[in-house]
């Protein structure tokens, strides 16, 4: 049998939820796996009608584009519920926003229906804004809170979409044992739920890659007593960016900094995750008023803003946030660092040009300058060098 890249552990979802420790039991270790690695699909853009609408400002200007072009794009859109005595309450936001349709409103023709697509945000509370009883409907803003108007009722246009099709897992060069090696000695049909751990070449879990029911087996063509096995998974696969990661997490932790520049955006991403689950928890933090040194040379993107300043902090592979509130929780203790403390940040012309010069709005990342507002404003003294 070949290195493993994974071991195949019990898994108890209800143990797991609970945070219980020790019930998971080492079923096999896997040469390689097959069909592991999957982007998450695009959002779904989902179809709503703005009915009884009065458009105002961007809005109003969208409907005549989308009425000489066919639709037109018009960005963020914040609805606001209204109470019954015309106060807001709480607010729905749909990202991507196209109007592509309007009509008279058959209630009133002073007013329009407006047919509008876009993706639910993911920082919604509710899956959809209801309005209590007697509102006057729904305050319309746009992403800096700009008036575009209101409407009377929100419907949403339902449409019969079929799930998306998913190959299972294959687990492949098995080496069966426990309760799962007498399961495939007694013939039984059901071999229960599992968890796919990636592991590098000490067997030292690296990180979780999935779960889900395993259904089948056939003996592997990768030795003899090896099975190759196939799981169903329920949770989420890892994304395609998540191999290059874990090859480099190969041989355990990376002791050379800088191993995550060679990623794109999407793996410097994962590579974040990555430290995260394996950062040391036990490691009191440095005192106050210790100087640490950011290697700004590959910082191109946000995420490898990140992956520098978790690297300062902690050393090679080092986490200290993977965004601004994560950086705001770390900068408050326990994750390697005290504040007020200094950063000196080597190469910063290398950021200062690739993270843009525009003002922060809507979900966009940081900029250079907001970042160095955002640690000043934390009592992190930074040092452009």
């Amino acid at each position: 049998m070949g290195a493993p890249k994974y071991v195949l552990l019990s898994y108890d979802e209800g143990a797991e939820s609970t945070g219980e420790h020790g019930y998971e039991q080492t079923w096999a270790l896997c040469e390689d796996a097959d069909d592991l690695f999957a982007d998450p699909p695009p959002p779904v853009r989902e179809t709503y009608e703005l009915l009884g609408c009065a458009p105002e400002g961007e809005l109003r200007t969208a409907l005549a584009r989308a009425r000489a072009d066919g639709s037109a794009p018009l960005g963020r859109l914040t609805l606001e519920p209204l109470g019954k005595a015309g106060g807001g309450e709480g607010e729905w936001w749909l990202e991507e926003v196209r109007v592509v349709a309007d009509r008279p409103c058959a209630r009133d023709l002073s007013l329009r229906d407006v047919t509008v697509e876009g993706v639910p945000s993911d920082d919604n509370l509710y899956d959809y804004p209801q309005c209590p009883p007697l509102s006057p409907g729904y305050r319309l803003l746009g992403p800096d809170g700009e008036p575009w108007g209101g409407c009377r009722d929100l419907a949403h246009v339902q449409e019969d979409r079929p799930d998306p099709l998913e190959p299972p897992l294959r687990l492949l060069g098995c080496s069966p044992r426990g309760a799962l090696r007498a399961a495939l000695d007694g013939g039984e049909e059901d071999l229960g739920h599992a968890k796919v751990v990636r592991i590098d070449s000490s067997g030292r879990p690296v990180q979780p890659a999935v779960e889900g029911e395993l259904r089948a087996w056939i003996p592997s063509a990768r030795g003899p007593g090896l099975v190759d096995l196939t799981l169903d998974p329920w949770s989420e696969r890892p994304p395609l960016a998540a191999r290059q990661v874990w090859d480099l997490w190969g041989e355990g932790r990376p002791a050379e900094p800088g191993r995550w520049a060679c990623c794109a955006a999407d793996g410097r991403r994962f590579w974040l995750d990555t430290a995260l689950e394996n950062h040391a928890h036990t490691t009191p933090d440095r005192p106050p008023a210790t100087t640490y040194h950011l290697d700004g040379r590959h910082i191109t993107d946000p995420p490898g803003f990140f992956c520098a300043l978790g690297e300062a902090v902690n050393g090679p592979a080092g986490y200290f946030g993977w965004g601004l509130d994560a950086l705001n929780d770390c900068l408050r203790g326990r994750w390697g660092a005290t504040a007020p403390f200094t950063l000196v940040w080597h190469d910063a012309a290398v950021a200062r040009t690739s993270l843009g010069v525009t003002p922060h709005t809507g979900r966009r990342p940081p900029t250079f300058e907001e970042l160095l507002a955002f640690l000043a404003e934390r009592h992190v003294d930074v040092r452009l060098a």
